[in-house]
């Protein structure tokens, strides 16, 4: 029986969103932003010459259609990914959930778009009110906590962390996704301490519909600076209906993870699932394609597009690991059996040469290998859930299959 690969580039989006007016990075809408396309202008440019060279290059995922996807997007060819030179099976798929963040983009691939408002907190000083704040301190037993604003994961190590060492003060923010996050020393403050505080907050602010609670762990110190660690953690809310990853463990099927998959998803539906840095993640993909029996579902997230050079606005990184992942996936690609797909898509957008620092709202690229040259044309992310779930012959008919 079929084993399917559904590979998640975080954050690369390819633009064209039509609602994208209506979601704001400060006081700008995302309104023409588009990550992939707009990396690969700059690299055209010879604008991302930093530890690498010249035009973005990406030959095995735009084999598979990655060009043809960005110019149906948005009707803009990307230098150097010519549409031409399609494949595989390529489409675009638009999300119609409420929101530009993880959980939506997930959830909604895994077949549950969100149709309620996330909760959010207000950007102002304090963003938490003394209800949250009172519950920190209980659950960490502190006097108080740092931070209490809207803030960038990097900025505040940079502001707090030395106070943190010092007072042993948890330092708490957020963003303008629905999320709590507390950032502590893994030596200092304790890693497991971190993580039995955001499982304890995690309840009170699913009932007020924030998304996520994130444990930030980091080491170092005022001398050799602050490093975040790969030993994050997300404490999300339980989807509140069955989505892909249950429903396929029902018919007994093997459901793995890679990456946040499982922090995403609350393991529900996941039987194992492998953590890390985006290096070790594809150590495991490799593991997996090699490994896993029929009748297997592989769900991966590669995070580190978004976390290290999205939010940062780091275009030259951004490209350096778009290039990384396609050199590794031409190695992967070959060793996929007869009957196996592989999917890759992305979560939302986060064009590193937009302004601000939050996620972007945008079309996502849908390339499927495996399944012959095909044009998918425009879809809804729960498609690539109906297709997933179709190659189990679980169900039929979704746009998806056309071509």
């Amino acid at each position: 029986m079929s084993r399917v690969f559904l590979i998640v580039m975080d954050s690369v989006g390819i633009g064209g969103a039509t609602d994208a007016d209506q979601y704001f990075n400060g006081d700008l809408p995302d309104t023409g932003s588009n990550t992939l396309l707009h990396i690969a202008q700059h690299c055209a440019q010879g604008l991302c010459d930093i530890d690498r060279a010249g035009p973005l290059h990406m030959p095995h995922l735009n084999r598979l259609g990655l060009g043809a996807a960005v110019a149906q997007s948005t009707g803009v060819a990307a230098p150097n990914l010519d549409p031409d030179h399609a494949q595989g099976a390529w489409g675009v798929a638009f999300e119609t959930s409420k929101g530009k963040d993880t959980p939506s983009g997930h959830w909604e691939l895994a077949g549950l778009p969100v149709t309620w408002d996330w909760g959010y907190f207000p950007n102002t000083v304090p963003a938490f009110d003394a209800d949250v704040v009172r519950a920190v301190c209980d659950a960490a037993q502190c006097d108080g906590i740092l931070g209490n604003c809207h803030a960038s994961g990097t900025d505040v190590l940079d502001d707090l962390a030395a106070q943190h060492v010092e007072t042993g003060r948890p330092i708490c923010y957020t963003s303008v996704d629905s999320v709590f996050q507390i950032a502590a020393h893994e030596e200092h403050f304790g890693l497991q301490r971190l993580y039995d505080l955001c499982a304890a907050l995690a309840p009170m602010l699913h009932d007020r519909k924030i998304g996520r609670v994130i444990a930030r762990p980091f080491v170092g110190s005022a001398d050799t600076g602050w490093t975040r660690t790969s030993n994050r953690r997300d404490y999300a809310m339980l989807p509140p209906s069955p989505v892909l990853t249950q429903i396929l463990q029902s018919h007994d099927i093997g459901v793995y993870g890679i990456g946040k998959i499982g922090d995403i998803f609350s393991m529900q539906g996941i039987d194992q699932c492998a953590k890390g840095t985006d290096a070790d993640l594809m150590v495991a993909l490799d593991q997996h394609v090699e490994t896993v029996p029929d009748n297997s579902f592989v769900f991966a997230n590669f995070v580190e597009f978004d976390s290290l050079y999205g939010h940062r606005r780091d275009v030259a990184g951004y490209a350096r690991a778009l290039e990384w992942f396609d050199r590794c996936i031409g190695d992967i690609l070959p060793k996929l059996r007869r009957d196996d797909r592989i999917i890759f898509t992305a979560d939302h957008g986060n064009d590193p040469t937009w302004v601000g620092t939050d996620h972007t709202r945008e079309q996502v690229p849908v390339l499927v290998g495996g399944m012959g040259r095909a044009h998918l044309g425009h879809m809804k992310f729960s498609d690539v859930s109906d297709f997933v779930t179709s190659c189990f012959a679980l169900s039929h008919g979704t746009n998806i299959n056309k071509g």
